[in-house]
């Protein structure tokens, strides 16, 4: 997972506000197949290799439903080690007879779901990045029917035993109130624009096909959802290292974007309020 890792910066863990957290907890283990990493108060950090958080939940005390057409999370996406892996995961949701969507989007092949809050989640293998077709700066993406037989037949010596290992919070998508301004703040934080598509933006650093989805799909200048409302509390960016967090911090800085430090953790947030923590490891 190259693109997870030093020399990028890329999303580790992300943070969800949930109406009920042991109902989630349990559609996160026994459906997508996460780990408990710790627990404390009304949060739980959940893993694939008992190291890692790649997810939080947390039940907030006065939680309200998230309103339709706000800003927020559209998903967050968990990508494979391998397509073997994709076949297992496919198979597994097949037998437990669950709702599943899916695309084949060129650069990689996808499943999606949505957990018992409406919170977006994808599943996903990457093609190699040799496959991939650029023109020029933009990479060539679609949402292509997947070969789903291909796919189980490529898993079907690979059992499914909840997420493999290697499993890494490969990108987030976002839903936003302005694209020209939302790629203004993320240019600062040191990503481009990889693909332009109709009402969204793929954005990421070192040419992958994107760490970062955009879209206005709730409707161009859709309001936060406020404060209580149950989906994305916040998301980590991890910088390679600490001068490349500091020309982020600068950038935001110069464009008296508000930075607060809390522990030597530094926390922003993008022109639609969506929270991001910017670290280093």
């Amino acid at each position: 997972m190259k693109y997870q890792n030093k020399p990028y910066t890329f999303v580790e863990l992300v943070e969800l506000k949930v109406s009920d957290l042991e109902r989630s907890l349990s559609y996160y283990q026994e459906i997508i197949g996460f780990k408990v990493l710790e627990k404390k108060d009304n949060k739980v950090f959940l893993t694939a290799d008992g190291k890692t958080a790649l997810l939080s939940l947390e039940q907030p005390a006065n939680s309200k439903p998230k309103p339709q057409n706000t800003t927020g999370l559209y998903h967050f996406a968990l990508l494979l080690p391998s397509r073997a892996d994709l076949g297992a995961v496919l198979k597994h949701f097949i037998e437990i007879n669950a709702r599943v969507g899916a695309g084949d989007h060129l650069v990689s092949e996808a499943l999606y779901l949505n957990d018992p809050d409406g919170n977006g989640i994808e599943i996903y293998n990457d093609r190699p990045d040799t496959e991939w077709k650029w023109n020029g700066e933009f990479v060539a993406m679609d949402t292509l029917q997947i070969d789903a037989q291909s796919i189980l037949a490529e898993g079907a010596n690979t059992k499914w035993v909840g997420l493999p290992e290697g499993t890494v919070m490969g990108h987030i998508h976002l839903q936003v109130a302005d694209l020209a301004a939302t790629e203004k703040f993320y240019n600062l934080l040191g990503f481009e624009v990889v693909t332009p598509y109709p009402g969204a933006l793929f954005m990421a650093t070192g040419k992958y096909h994107h760490h970062i989805g955009l879209n206005t799909w709730a409707g161009v200048g859709a309001q936060p959802a406020g404060e209580n409302a149950l989906g994305l509390e916040a998301f980590n960016l991890v910088y390679p290292s600490n001068e490349v967090l500091s020309t982020a911090l600068e950038n935001l800085n110069t464009n008296n974007i508000s930075v607060v430090e809390e522990n030597g953790i530094y926390i922003t947030k993008d022109p639609s309020q969506n929270k991001i923590k910017l670290i280093v490891k």
